[in-house]
């Protein structure tokens, strides 16, 4: 899936969305295009097209840039 058909199918969906669920709606949108293999690159490219769709996606990125951390791993000083 390339970025046109993310932003096609948000824009024509989002037009049937109540105005208060648009922000989950996106949020949700975005998390099932990323279960279904979307990578990175293309939602990067998806910027743009809608500000709704621009949060959700900017926060599934920096969510994903996130770097967990084992707290039982040892370190070595």
């Amino acid at each position: 899936m390339n970025e046109e058909v993310i932003a096609d199918v948000w824009n024509t969906f989002k037009n049937y969305l109540d105005k208060k669920h648009v922000e989950t709606a996106a949020e949700r949108f975005v998390d099932m295009l990323a279960d279904y293999g979307v990578d990175d690159i293309t939602f990067k490219e998806s910027l743009g097209t809608d500000k709704d769709l621009d949060t959700a996606i900017q926060y599934y990125l920096e969510d994903e840039s996130e770097v967990f951390y084992d707290d039982e791993e040892d370190w070595d000083d």
